[in-house]
């Protein structure tokens, strides 16, 4: 990677490896705390741009991304480890996606 102007790291074999393992699971989490009526979309994401300096909030980041792709990692991590509350796929999920809500690349977003 060095020879391409690219920094390299090393992560033992994990679903996710180590980016996809520590967003996935926030993305997840934000949708539950939109589900249990935590705070507005709006909030969540001002407060993870603002409280962590993050570009984007996780909101519109999961749009982004696109739904159905987060969804799609969450059901199969969730198939492959049953066991790992992190990767329970939240039930607004499902019904965005099922709904034809996927996100920036068909207009139908969470917001």
């Amino acid at each position: 990677g060095r020879e391409l102007g690219k920094t390299t790291v090393e992560c033992s074999d994990t679903p996710g490896f180590i980016v996809n393992r520590l967003l996935v699971p926030s993305l997840a989490e934000a949708v539950r705390m939109l589900e249990r009526g935590v705070a507005t979309v709006e909030d969540i994401d001002t407060a993870m741009r603002l409280g962590a300096g993050h570009p984007m909030g996780p909101l519109q980041l999961a749009d982004y991304v696109g739904l159905d792709t987060v969804l799609f990692i969450l059901q199969g991590w969730h198939e492959k480890y049953p066991s790992v509350e992190l990767f329970n796929v939240p039930e607004t999920l499902k019904k965005l996606v099922s709904e034809g809500k996927l996100g920036k690349q068909n207009r139908r977003r969470i917001l």
